[in-house]
């Protein structure tokens, strides 16, 4: 069945600040549904006076939202989660009319989204101190959160509606303002969300939404009241432009980047789960995501499995049904937009010309269901006799491409992973404990998988990542997002 597109003709998308929806004066660029390849919406470049305007009308907000209580602050979170709930599929509709992707991927971006606003709302107990009496005859000693002021949030393009929300509900949970940047290529998710933002009663100017590029990216950094960055993006913005200039400017700052994600495989994995894992880890989002399984490991000496496995997932991966993702049948959608898709190309072609195997190659028999434009589809795809110093085997490349290794023993799938730039979340699938253990114990990755594919923390624990996948010291989420949006204040007391 196809669901109805929920983005009716072609709507101006429009700046939400300080409470009101203001046109911008900025450059119009079109926003593509990338499965039909047509204009859906039209999406401002905004300019430095508005994104200055953004800030100041947060700025303006901050002193009574501080002092709005953190019971109130968590009932008009409260009321935002059952408005998102309420709007739940139409919410997930327009993710996938923007995006690409499938219903089934849109609306599991909508609950983990609507989760950290759940656990947000916990903010009276998240955002306690804590004290001791008698540090010193008749002296006590307690600490205390504070909020800072306003905070920039950027968001990417794979992930229009979850990503922002990883950040804004703690930031204004704790009594922050915010200025959310969306991706200019999928901004109608965010412009949602305000809507539903402003029907639960935050007070004008708490929660803003400023569309554009890098005027407006450059604006939140060179701001002197912008107080900190959350972005999400590639390694090169996040580590070159993000992180340099928040640290330049005395910002605090989390700034994750890319990926290149390792599935190890052992000999005792359960191979009918595994490759089901698979899919959806390699597959799932087109690829789009830093959480997406990159490169497969397969451990051991036996031809034999290594055969069997590989016919397998093969086999299951040429079923993929791919097509425009509010037909309730499709499993993957198309990339975002075609020069995206050529990216993806050059990767598979340069893995040719280095010497991989092409097992599966999804440039050609692209079966699309429905009658779609062949703009944004590619296929699934497979490489065999990767190696690392392959540009496939050692760069990010965001797209449906699975490149396949073999490892010795599990020492050789560690040293292969650790070898990597990146360090965001490989997993190993096995039936031992005492193999998972020395994995999880060994691999440097911000998040580890023990037969879990996709490795993404809930809401109450971090999204961490380390060497070139993040760079700060805080992440987002949970207490750690409480703690990044919060001074710690001591406090030490004496009376006469």
């Amino acid at each position: 069945m196809i669901l109805e597109e929920p983005i009716k003709g072609v709507p101006l998308v429009k700046n939400f600040i300080d409470g009101e929806w203001v046109e911008s004066k900025g450059e119009i660029r079109d926003v593509v549904n990338p499965a039909k390849y047509e204009v859906i919406a039209k999406v401002p470049i905004s300019t430095k006076d508005e994104i200055e305007a953004a800030v100041e009308a947060a700025k303006a907000a901050f002193p009574d939202w501080r002092r709005t209580t953190p019971l109130a602050r968590a009932r008009c979170l409260f009321r935002l989660k059952e408005l998102l709930e309420e709007h739940f599929e139409e919410v997930s509709r327009v993710q996938t009319q923007e995006h690409g992707k499938t219903i089934d991927e849109s609306r599991g971006e909508t609950r983990r989204g609507i989760e950290n606003v759940e656990v947000a709302c916990g903010v009276p107990t998240l955002m306690m101190g804590y004290n001791l009496e008698d540090i010193a005859t008749g002296i006590d000693e307690y600490l205390i959160r504070q909020p800072l002021g306003v905070f920039g949030i950027i968001g990417p393009f794979n992930f229009p509606f979850m990503i922002p929300l990883w950040s804004a509900p703690y930031a204004v949970a704790t009594g922050n303002c915010v200025v959310i940047k969306p991706s200019s290529e999928v901004p109608l998710s965010q412009m949602k969300i305000a809507e539903l933002v402003d029907e639960a009663g935050f007070p004008p100017g708490v929660w803003n939404v400023v569309n554009g590029g890098r005027t407006v990216v450059n604006g939140m950094l060179d701001h002197p009241d912008i107080q900190g960055i959350a972005f999400v993006g590639s390694t090169p913005t996040a580590r070159d432009v993000i992180y340099k200039r928040c640290g330049e400017m005395g910002k605090r700052v989390i700034a994750q980047g890319g990926a290149k994600n390792f599935m190890v495989i052992m000999p005792d994995a359960n191979v009918r789960a595994t490759i089901l894992a698979l899919m959806t880890s390699f597959f799932g989002n087109t690829g789009q995501r830093c959480l997406s399984g990159a490169n497969l490991v397969i451990v051991g000496e036996d031809d034999g499995f290594y055969k069997s496995f590989m016919d397998a997932v093969v086999a299951t991966t040429s079923k993929i049904v791919i097509g425009c993702g509010l037909d309730e049948s499709v499993q993957m959608g198309p990339l975002r937009d075609k020069e995206k898709k050529e990216k993806v190309i050059g990767y598979i072609e340069s893995g040719l010309q280095q010497g991989a195997k092409l097992r599966l190659d999804g440039r050609k028999n692209i079966k699309v269901v429905g009658d779609y434009p062949d703009t944004c589809f590619l296929g699934p795809t497979i490489f065999e006799d990767v190696t690392l110093d392959m540009k496939i085997g050692s760069e990010e490349i965001f797209g449906p491409v699975m490149s396949v290794m073999r490892a010795k023993n599990l020492d050789e799938a560690i040293e292969m992973a650790n070898s990597n730039l990146f360090g965001n979340a490989h997993a190993v699938f096995t039936a031992s404990g005492k193999i998972a253990r020395e994995f999880q114990y060994r691999v440097t990755s911000g998040s580890v998988g023990i037969n879990i594919g996709i490795v993404a923390p809930m809401a109450f624990f971090p999204f961490s990542g380390m060497k070139q996948s993040f760079f700060g010291i805080l992440h987002t989420q949970g207490q750690e997002a409480v703690r990044f949006f919060t001074e710690s204040k001591v406090v030490i007391q004496r009376w006469f």
